[in-house]
C-alpha cells in the first residue's frame, strides 16, 4: 500500500520533512522544537521561589515555587508571615528574625540567612532566604523582594568539604606534631621516649605502638606502649622471617595493613598464645627504611576494627618515614657518642691508688646532650711520704681538641705532682706547659695535696670551683680558697701565681671536688647549684660510693646537663672508738694582705657551725691580733688552727704558729702608743693563753669556754 504524502495544511507539518534524503543515506531524527520556559518555572525546577513582603501592610506574597519550598499548598497560606510559624522551628525563626532585624537597623540593602523548614511528613530540610530591602528616600524600609531556596544539598556538600578539610588538617597536625617531637630526639633512647611517652601512640592515631630495630641480622623489639601487658620475652628477639608481623615488614620492606585481630592471628599464627595482649582492632606494620637501609619496623594497633583507607595508609607511611629519618640520625649520634665517650674514658685513670687512712671515689659523666667530647678530668696521684694528690679540672671546649689537650695536661700535671712539688709549684708548671702547647684553650683546675695521717690539706686553685667539706656531724662548708687565673691564661698574662691554702680535714670528714657541670645549669645562678649540692651531701648516704652515685645519678643526671661532669670524693677515716675532734686549719702568707680577712671569714663560718654563740666574737678578735703579731714581728707566714675540744664545758682552742724562734714579749704601752696591746687583748678575752715551742718556730695559743647551746646538745 502506497504511503500517503504529508498534508501541508496539517498541524505540525514541517516542510523539511518533504525533502527526500539522498539514496543510501538515513533520514536524520527529528529534533522537537524547544518550548520557552517561564522564569517562575525555571526557579521551581531549581527548588527556588520568590516572595514580595509589604512591611507596611504586613502581607507577604509567595509564588508557587516559594510555597513548594515551604511545603505548603495554596489553601494553607493566607499571606500573613505568621502563617509560616508552623513550618519554621522556633530556634530557626529566632535566628532568621535576628538577621532581618539587624539588617533593618543597620540600614543594609539586603539580608540573608539559613534556617530549617519542618515538612508535613515531619522531616526537616535546610532553606536559605535572601532579600532585597527597599527604602524610602528618608531610609525607612517599606518592602522586601527576595528569593527562598532549598539548601539541604548545598549544606551537605559543604559539610562534606569541611569534613574532608578537617581530616586533612588532622593528618597535617599529626605529621607536624610527630616531626616536632622527634626533632628534639638526639639518641635512640630519646626517640623511644617520644614514641612511648604520654600521647606518643596518639600522635600516630593509634591506641598501641611497638617499635623494633634490625641488629646484626636479627630483629629486636626495643619499645612498646598501650598494650594490655608486657611484650613476651620470646617475642623481643627473633630472626628476620615472616612468622611475626614486625620482622616480616622489615624483611619484605613492605607495609602490612590488617583490619582485625582475627586477621592478624590468621596471618601470623605464632601470635595466637598472646592474643590477650593485642588490641582487638586494626593494625599497621610499617618498615622503617632510610637511604635504602632497613632500620627496623613500627607497629600501630587500635581497639576498633577498620579497613585502612588510602588516606590512612598514606598517613601511616608518612609517619613511618619521619620515624625512619629520626632513627637514622639517632643511630649515627649514638655511634659517634659511643666513640667520643670511649676516647674520653680512655684518657682518664683506669685505677686509683690505695690510700692509707681513708678512701677515695670518683665519677665521670659525659654531657647529656651533644656528641662532642668534654675536657673534664680527675686524677688521684700517690705522692712521696704517704701523701696523696687530688686533681679535678676542666679544659675549655667540648671537642676532640679539648680532649687531646686534657690528656696532655693531665699527664704533665701528674708528673709535676709526683715529684713532690708544692701545690703552687705544680700549677705554675702546668700553666707554663699549657701555654707552650700553643693552643687557644685554657683550663681550670683545683689541686689538693692531702696527708690523711695528720689531716693536713694544702690546696691551690686555678680559676676553678673550690672544694666542699662535710664533717662527721654533717656540717657542710665551702671554705674560701685563694686562687689564680686559669692555666695557660695565667702564664699568658704574666700572673702565674697560685696562692696556697691550708685546711685540716678532721677524722670522719669528706672532701668533695667537682667540675662546674655538677652545679651549673643554663639559666640558673651557680650559687643555686652549690646550695643544691650542699643539701644533697648533707642529706646523702654516709657510704662514699653511695654518696657519689646519689650526686652523679640524681643531682646531675636527673635534670640533665649540657656539660660533662667530674666528681672526686675523699674521706678521712675516723679513729675507732674515738670521737672526732672538730678542727680547722688555715695558712696566711706573709705577703698576702687579704689572707687575714679570709681566715677571719673561715673562722666565723666554722664557729657558727660549732654554735659557739657570743664567744665567737672574742675568738675572732684574738685570732686577728695573733695573726697580726706573727705577720708583723716575724718573716714567715702564720698557720692558724682552731679546734673544738671534747668534754664539758666545751672549749675552743686557737693556735697561731710561725717559724720564728723569737719569743713574744708582753708590753705595757703608754696612752699614746699605737701598738703593743695585742697580747693584752688576748689575755683579756681568753680564759687561758700561752706560748709553746714548735720545732722550727713557736705557737701562741688561747682557749675559750663555750656556753652550751639552748637545747643542751654539743656541736
Amino acid at each position: 500500500m502506497a504511503e500517503r504524502p504529508p498534508d501541508p495544511s496539517a498541524e505540525g507539518y514541517d516542510p523539511r520533512a518533504d525533502r527526500a534524503a539522498p539514496r543510501g543515506e538515513a533520514t536524520a531524527p527529528r529534533v522537537p522544537d524547544r518550548e520557552p520556559i517561564a522564569l517562575r518555572e525555571r526557579l521551581s525546577l531549581n527548588r527556588m521561589g520568590t516572595f514580595d513582603w509589604d512591611l507596611d501592610g504586613g502581607v507577604m506574597e509567595l509564588d508557587p515555587g516559594a510555597l513548594e519550598v515551604f511545603d505548603l499548598r495554596p489553601d494553607e497560606y493566607d499571606g500573613a508571615p505568621m502563617s509560616l510559624i508552623s513550618r519554621v522551628p522556633p530556634e530557626d525563626g529566632l535566628r532568621l528574625d535576628a538577621a532581618l532585624s539587624q539588617s533593618l537597623q543597620d540600614g543594609s540593602a539586603s539580608y540573608g540567612a539559613y534556617f530549617r523548614v519542618r515538612c508535613r511528613d515531619g522531616t526537616r530540610r535546610w532553606t536559605h532566604s535572601q532579600g532585597r530591602i527597599l527604602r524610602t528616600p528618608q531610609g525607612a524600609a517599606y518592602r522586601i523582594i527576595g528569593i527562598v531556596r532549598e539548601a539541604t544539598g548545598e549544606l551537605a556538600d559543604s559539610a562534606l568539604l569541611r569534613s574532608l578539610q578537617q581530616e586533612r588538617q588532622r593528618q597535617t597536625v599529626m605529621v607536624q606534631q610527630t616531626t616536632a617531637a622527634l626533632a628534639r630526639a638526639l639518641s635512640v633512647q630519646d626517640v623511644t621516649r617520644v614514641l612511648t611517652g604520654t600521647g606518643g601512640a596518639r600522635r600516630f592515631g593509634a591506641d598501641a605502638l611497638v617499635l623494633g630495630l634490625v641488629e646484626s641480622g636479627r630483629f629486636e623489639v626495643i619499645a612498646a606502649a598501650g598494650l594490655e601487658g608486657e611484650v613476651p620475652r620470646n617475642m623481643l628477639h627473633s630472626g628476620l622471617d615472616d612468622t611475626l608481623p614486625l620482622s616480616d615488614a622489615a624483611r619484605s620492606r613492605q607495609p602490612h595493613f590488617l583490619s582485625t585481630r582475627g586477621e592478624l592471628i590468621a596471618r601470623y599464627p605464632r601470635l595466637r598464645p598472646y592474643v590477650e595482649v593485642l588490641p582487638t582492632g586494626n593494625a599497621a606494620f610499617l618498615p622503617l627504611i632510610a637511604q635504602d637501609t632497613v632500620l627496623g619496623a613500627l607497629g600501630l594497633l587500635n581497639h576498633e576494627p577498620a579497613v585502612h583507607s588510602p588516606e590512612a595508609r598514606n598517613l601511616a607511611l608518612a609517619l613511618a618515614g619521619v620515624v625512619s629519618q629520626s632513627l637514622q640520625r639517632a643511630t649515627l649520634f649514638d655511634q659517634e657518642r659511643e666513640f667520643a665517650t670511649g676516647l674520653q674514658a680512655a684518657m682518664l685513670p683506669r685505677r686509683l691508688p690505695p690510700i692509707a687512712g681513708g678512701e677515695v671515689t670518683v665519677r665521670y659523666h659525659p654531657a647529656s646532650v651533644g656528641r662532642d667530647i668534654g675536657g673534664d678530668w680527675y686524677d688521684v696521684i700517690a705522692l712521696p711520704q704517704g701523701r696523696t694528690g687530688l686533681v679535678v679540672g676542666d679544659v675549655q671546649g667540648h671537642d676532640t681538641h679539648a680532649a687531646a689537650v686534657m690528656g696532655q695536661l693531665r699527664i704533665a700535671l701528674r708528673a709535676y705532682a709526683s715529684e713532690g712539688h708544692a701545690p703552687e709549684t705544680v700549677l705554675v708548671r702546668a700553666s707554663r706547659f699549657l701555654a707552650e702547647l700553643e693552643t687557644e684553650r685554657f683550663a681550670t683546675c683545683t689541686y689538693v695535696q692531702a696527708d690523711l695521717e695528720s689531716g693536713a690539706l694544702r690546696l691551690a686553685r686555678a680559676g676553678h670551683l673550690g672544694p666542699l667539706v662535710c664533717n662527721s656531724s654533717r656540717h657542710v662548708d665551702w671554705p674560701e680558697i685563694r686562687g689564680g687565673l686559669p692555666l695557660g691564661l695565667a702564664t699568658g698574662f704574666g700572673q702565674d701565681h697560685f696562692p696556697e691554702t691550708q685546711l685540716f680535714l678532721e677524722p670522719g670528714s669528706t672532701l668533695l671536688l667537682c667540675t662546674d657541670g655538677l652545679v651549673e645549669q643554663p639559666g640558673r645562678d651557680i650559687s643555686d647549684g652549690m646550695d643544691a649540692l650542699s643539701a644533697a651531701v648533707r642529706a646523702g648516704p654516709t657510704e662514699l660510693d653511695a654518696l657519689a652515685d646519689r650526686l652523679s645519678e640524681h643531682l646531675w643526671a636527673q635534670p640533665g646537663s649540657d656539660d660533662d661532669m667530674a666528681l672526686l670524693l675523699l674521706h678521712r677515716s675516723a679513729v675507732p672508738g674515738e670521737r672526732a675532734t672538730p678542727r680547722l686549719r688555715l695558712h696566711v702568707h706573709q705577703a698576702d694582705p687579704a689572707g687575714a680577712a679570709e681566715v677571719r671569714s673561715a673562722l666565723r663560718r666554722t664557729l657558727d657551725q660549732w654554735r659557739a654563740g657570743a664567744v665567737s666574737h672574742d675568738v675572732e678578735v684574738a685570732a686577728s691580733e695573733l695573726i697580726a703579731n706573727a705577720l708583723t714581728h716575724t718573716e714567715s707566714g702564720a698557720l692558724v688552727s682552731m679546734e673544738l675540744l671534747p668534754g664539758s664545758p666545751r672549749r675552743i682552742r686557737l693556735e697561731v704558729e710561725d717559724r720564728s724562734s723569737q719569743w713574744p714579749c708582753r708590753r705595757r704601752p703608754g696612752e699614746t702608743a699605737t701598738s703593743g696591746r695585742g697580747l693584752m687583748l688576748v689575755e683579756a678575752l681568753a680564759d687561758r693563753w700561752g706560748a709553746e715551742p714548735r720545732g722550727a718556730g713557736k705557737a701562741l695559743w688561747c682557749e675559750f669556754t663555750v656556753p652550751d647551746p639552748p637545747n643542751g646538745n654539743g656541736a
